[in-house]
């Protein structure tokens, strides 16, 4: 009797889980579709590489920049509501982008994809924090996971096919354009699914910090990305330097105002620091490397979008098995699994002008090894109470990484048209987070393993 009253809860928490996963997929697919139809939308406008560049990183920019405040709009106004609204917002610039009559309106409509994305995806990890317990919580968990792993790597696969198939003439516009009924069907499915939820935080927002915040990051990317196409005029310099200055007045406002928009203080916890160091040498050499790479397949060796797709396989099928998996290894071995796993990445990436398959396969399996582990073992000695501001800037590093291996690897390319010289530098990256890497292994050995090097 039990396991029949059981059974229509089971399938509605299933359902839910469903509806809150497809929005984080749709988000993840979003930070790397879009990089396969690069070239595409590159000819089609006849924009130079820095207007690319912008594409690619105006939604990481505003989807890092509004994490956090995404996030605190949630606990103001009920998860579900802005979650929905998040959605829906998402679904319309995503319209916009696939319907943009030229490549300065694409730019502005990717970036209200990145604040939509903002407000939608920190709601999800809360709802299912707040509606699973116990097993069920484990397994949704888990599933999350996966998503995670498998959402940004599937849309270099999915870019590829979608711009190849050409639909109706269409060329790059369905890589936007299919997620108008996905976001069709989150908009019907998320009242029906996920129950309502009441305010649960008198937080209030920090805009001050916020328009702090972008501004010091906007300064510094927009005359980092189009430097190299007008000369490096000495105004650019000047941004950058004024980024930089905000950026300090940014951390002395924040650390001087009663709700912060990221708790600084929280860098004080036991491998934070160290995890945060790892993470943007991780996310730097991603970035720049799924930028160029995937533009040095289409615009120098002359492939199809959907055959630059498709050589991306081998890579998100190790990145997703293998960080599906990782946890199999024995656990006093976990805390080499990260400098290990960025090890494997820097021999990919190094090898990928010479065997690429194979290449391909290290690398991707690298990133399976060290990106979950990285986001766990940061976060293991932050005390409860602070665990979700070091989750936003953890997260938030994450983006921004993003955004700065576009624009650093993406201007070495474009500048110097050498892929070799970008995958050596790519390589580099990706091998000097091994020493912070090291660092945080320290911090999360086991204990006994920590006594036996000590006595020895």
């Amino acid at each position: 009797m039990t396991a029949l009253i059981d059974r229509p809860v089971a399938t509605r928490r299933g359902l839910m889980l469903a509806v809150l996963l497809l929005g984080q997929f749709m988000a993840l697919l979003d930070t790397s579709i879009v990089n396969v139809a690069m070239p595409a939308v590159g000819a089609g406008f006849h924009a130079s590489g820095a207007w690319l560049q912008l594409v690619v990183g105006g939604y990481l920019v505003a989807y890092a920049m509004t994490l956090i405040t995404g996030a605190r709009l949630g606990d103001l106004y009920g998860r579900r509501r802005i979650y929905l609204t998040g959605a829906i917002l998402f679904t319309l610039a995503s319209l916009g982008c696939g319907l943009a009559p030229a490549i300065l309106p694409l730019v502005l409509f990717r970036f209200v994809q990145g604040v939509a994305a903002a407000i939608m995806v920190p709601q999800i990890i809360s709802l299912i924090q707040a509606h699973f317990t116990g097993p069920a919580r484990a397994k949704a968990l888990s599933a999350y996971g996966v998503t995670l792993s498998a959402g940004q790597v599937a849309g270099l696969i999915a870019g590829g096919l979608l711009v190849g198939a050409n639909l109706l003439g269409s060329g790059w516009r369905p890589v936007f354009l299919v997620n108008v009924p996905v976001g069709i069907c989150l908009a019907i499915l998320v009242p029906r699914a996920v129950p309502a939820d009441r305010p649960a935080s008198a937080r209030r927002l920090d805009l001050t910090g916020l328009a702090l915040s972008t501004c010091a990051v906007l300064l510094v990317v927009l005359p980092a990305v189009v430097g190299h196409e007008i000369g490096w005029p000495l105004w650019t310099f000047g941004c950058i330097a004024a980024g930089v200055v905000l950026a300090v007045v940014f951390v002395r406002y924040e650390r001087r105002t009663a709700d912060p928009l990221l708790d600084l203080d929280v860098l004080r916890a036991r491998g934070l620091p160290a995890g945060l160091v790892t993470m943007v040498f991780t996310v730097l050499a991603l970035g720049g490397f799924l930028f160029a790479f995937t533009l040095h397949l289409q615009t120098e060796l002359g492939e199809s979008a959907m055959r630059a797709g498709l050589t991306w396989l081998p890579f998100a099928v190790t990145f997703g098995l293998v960080g599906y998996f990782w946890r199999t290894v024995p656990a006093r071995l976990h805390h080499l699994v990260v400098p290990t796993g960025l090890l494997l990445c820097a021999v990919g990436y190094a090898g990928v002008g010479s065997f690429l398959w194979l290449a391909m396969v290290l690398a991707g399996a690298g990133m399976g090894l060290s990106a979950s582990p990285l986001v766990t073992q940061s976060l293991v000695n932050v005390p409860l109470p602070r665990a979700a501001d070091a989750s936003g800037i953890l997260t938030t590093v994450m983006q921004l990484g993003q955004v700065g291996g576009v624009t650093i690897f993406g201007t070495v390319y474009l500048s110097t048209r050498s892929f070799p010289v970008t995958h050596w530098a790519v390589a580099l990256t990706a091998a000097t987070g091994i020493v912070a890497a090291a660092f945080l292994a320290r911090t999360v050995r086991p204990t006994a393993v920590r006594r036996r090097g000590a006595s020895s």
